[in-house]
């Protein structure tokens, strides 16, 4: 399959895709883009604006993985950090919404979105709900049951070592926010199988 990979950010996504696709990631990041490259580089990394490559490019592809930014939708930002932590209430970011009705309508291969449970009700119900995530899909993804660890108190060699990723030499803030917020690999790899059971191209 030739793969988009957008929001790529560090690969967690990507880890158990295996080389016998063609992939693509957007990540707008460049400091980020280069360690995806070095851990995949017979990948092609492109560091532009995710959603704008979307719109230009979305009928090149076999499957269209997206994972627009979640901190504005988290519940436990809103309820959490604004209602208790003196965080600043922030508007949603609308670009989850936009690239599921933009999807939904025009895209005619597989597309999987992604993002967290929000702290209001959706606006478009989500195909599926696994773990803490809800997914928007054009083809059917059964339900899975992963073992997953305390990762709400984890620090962040251990989310490190969960997620295989060393952020040592990555230049970013609040690296553990950044690792706290990565779906477990094995979602990723699950997702990828069903479109060979459920969804074939």
């Amino acid at each position: 399959m030739e793969i988009l990979n957008l929001y790529a950010w560090l690969w967690w996504n990507r880890t158990l895709w295996w080389d016998e696709h063609k992939i693509t990631a957007v990540e707008i990041n460049p400091d980020i883009a280069k360690v995806y490259q070095d851990r995949f580089p017979n990948d092609t990394v492109i560091v532009w604006d995710a959603h704008e490559y979307l719109l230009e490019h979305f009928e090149e592809f076999d499957f269209i993985w997206t994972s627009p930014p979640c901190q504005s939708h988290s519940s436990f930002r809103q309820n959490i950090g604004v209602r208790y932590r003196w965080v600043k209430a922030i508007y949603p970011d609308m670009k989850l919404w936009q690239e599921i009705i933009f999807l939904q309508a025009n895209c005619k291969w597989k597309y999987v979105v992604e993002n967290v449970k929000p702290y209001y009700k959706p606006l478009i119900d989500p195909s599926v709900v696994l773990q803490r995530h809800y997914f928007w899909a054009n083809f059917d993804i059964e339900q899975v049951e992963i073992e997953q660890d305390k990762i709400r108190t984890a620090q962040i060699p251990d989310l490190q070592k969960l997620h295989w990723i060393d952020l040592s030499e990555v230049k970013i803030k609040d690296k553990r926010q950044l690792l706290r917020n990565c779906v477990h690999y094995k979602l990723w790899e699950h997702i990828i199988n069903n479109i060979s059971t459920h969804g074939k191209i």
